[in-house]
């Protein structure tokens, strides 16, 4: 597939030329694109900062051509692209995914998909539109303790699903999100869109529905009082140049963003479509850093001890009193971290997609589903906790994606 090919075209390729829209702490995501089996090379990035080049030696391959402005790789004629992976900033996503769709180039947009519902739906509408593959890095879905647990609710081990509860223990929250842009509702929206659109994700996928109603609750309570770095001085160049272990206890950080108006304690109580009952609990000060997830269904129960290699699904099935091990117990396995093998699995999902077509296991509207919930689950929680429903996505859209990305 060329650069400009739509959703029905079919061409036979040697090896995709790819390109990558932002170059920061992301970006060496779109360098998996050379370790992937269907070949692709990374040839082309873009990014507006002024030490990109040192950027491009620091995170990709060598020999990349670096530029300026996004808008040079996606003008017609000139990047020769088969597909690009947008790794910029949130508020950015909306208006760089949409000129790539528009200009026929195959995205790879990371999550979230957009800072708003309204945003994230245009994103949706331009690729239908369009007709040029859209694809969301929702890479949790890939992730083996969500497999897993999938498994364990899909095969009915545990009946029909009533529940799902996730408590996300976001102990590195001090550096990840409130040292830099992430810490502003103008770049975000908040970190329950942010943050959450990841588990309101994997909750959807694992419940088989999406949310109806939200109600969120939540306060800024531990990094407000920080002390913050003046406006205009740099915290460094990405995350990992100012990340840090020995930065603890949390209430003792300094050098935060000159902004800090999201919350480092949220919560969101979801109604689904189709009557499951969900909660979502996300915490930036612990020490631990780690997802618990429990599905309690008409027969039982499954619950996550640990989320990556050396942790275990456990599943309880008879009744009993406190039984630590349940009724079996399931080993997480899998090379590398969770993120870093979700990631090379999703940038090969991507690019199978762009060469060859067909069904992908992370959706687009999945995607906006969850900014949906996450956006109106803030709302809600900066509103006197006041109920939101959830509008669904228009069914011309929803029949597009489900229909594979096929203009009729």
């Amino acid at each position: 597939m060329g650069r400009g090919a739509s959703a029905g075209e079919e061409a036979t390729v040697t090896e995709l030329r790819v390109g990558v829209v932002g170059v920061g702490a992301r970006s060496p995501l779109a360098a998996l694109a050379e370790s992937s089996p269907v070949p692709a090379r990374l040839v082309a990035a873009a990014d507006p900062a002024n030490d990109r080049h040192q950027r491009a030696r620091r995170f990709l391959p060598a020999g990349v051509e670096v530029v300026s402005d996004y808008r040079e790789l996606a003008e017609a004629g000139r990047s020769g692209l088969d597909a690009v992976v947008v790794t910029t900033p949130d508020d950015t996503h909306e208006e760089v995914a949409c000129a790539f769709l528009r200009a026929g180039v195959p995205v790879y947009l990371e999550k979230p998909l957009a800072v708003s519902l309204k945003g994230a739906d245009r994103v949706l509408e331009v690729a239908r539109r369009s007709g040029t593959r859209l694809y969301v890095g929702h890479n949790m879905r890939h992730m083996a303790v969500v497999r897993l647990l999938k498994d364990v609710v899909d095969r009915g081990e545990i009946g029909e699903p009533k529940a799902v509860w996730c408590r996300h223990f976001v102990g590195n929250g001090g550096d990840y999100y409130f040292r830099d842009w992430h810490a502003e509702r103008a770049r975000t929206t908040g970190l329950l869109l942010q943050k959450a659109a990841h588990d309101i994700d994997v909750i959807h996928w694992i419940a088989g529905s999406t949310t109806r109603r939200v109600v969120g609750m939540g306060d800024l309570m531990v990094y407000g009082a920080g002390e913050r770095r003046p406006h205009g001085a740099s915290p460094g160049t990405v995350m990992g140049d100012w990340f840090s272990h020995d930065h603890w206890p949390p209430d003792a950080l300094t050098g935060l963003n000159p902004v800090i108006d999201v919350e480092d304690l949220s919560m969101v109580l979801m109604t689904l479509r189709n009557g499951v009952m969900a909660s979502y609990q996300q915490c930036h000060f612990t020490p631990d850093y780690w997802r618990s997830y429990t599905v309690i269904g008409t027969r039982g129960r499954a619950e996550n001890f640990g989320d990556g290699a050396g942790g275990v699904v456990r599943v309880w099935t008879r009744r009993s009193g406190y039984s630590e091990h349940g009724s079996a117990e399931y080993p997480i396995t899998e090379e590398g971290t969770g993120h870093d093998s979700a990631d090379q699995r999703t940038m090969d999902e991507f690019l199978r997609f762009v060469r060859d077509g067909g069904s992908t296991q992370t959706s687009p509207v999945g995607a906006r589903d969850a900014v949906a919930t996450g956006a109106l689950a803030t709302e809600s929680l900066r509103s006197g906790s006041v109920p939101r429903d959830v509008p669904r996505v228009e069914e011309r859209v929803a029949a597009y994606f489900e229909g594979g990305q096929r203009r009729g």
